[in-house]
């Protein structure tokens, strides 16, 4: 699980690749500390390399909208695969978040 975050014409930008399942979630939860302090910004999730998504990893995502959402900022989700797709669509996320 890697989250490579930088920042881009005034947004947070990560790149979330990999396998987010409960183990990668403990260590990213340490990772998305500059989403969090940034949160009043957009938040952009690159989720091109994302392979798996677990409910961890899910309340991970869940965190940095909630954070944005209290400082006045927003989360937009990109390139998810059809895999990840219909795990936002079956747990009712994808309602919740911005996708691209």
């Amino acid at each position: 699980m890697i989250f490579d975050i930088t920042e881009k014409s005034g947004e947070m930008y990560a790149k979330v690749a990999g396998r987010l399942d409960t183990p990668a979630s403990v260590k990213a939860q340490q990772e998305i500390s500059p989403l969090l302090e940034n949160a009043e910004k957009t938040i952009v999730l690159d989720c091109k390399d994302l392979e798996y998504i677990s409910s961890s990893g899910l309340r991970l995502f869940l965190t940095i909208r909630k954070e944005a959402s209290a400082k006045g900022g927003k989360v937009i989700i990109e390139n998810i695969n059809d895999e990840i797709k219909k795990v936002f669509m079956m747990t009712g996320f994808y309602n919740l978040f911005e996708i691209k």
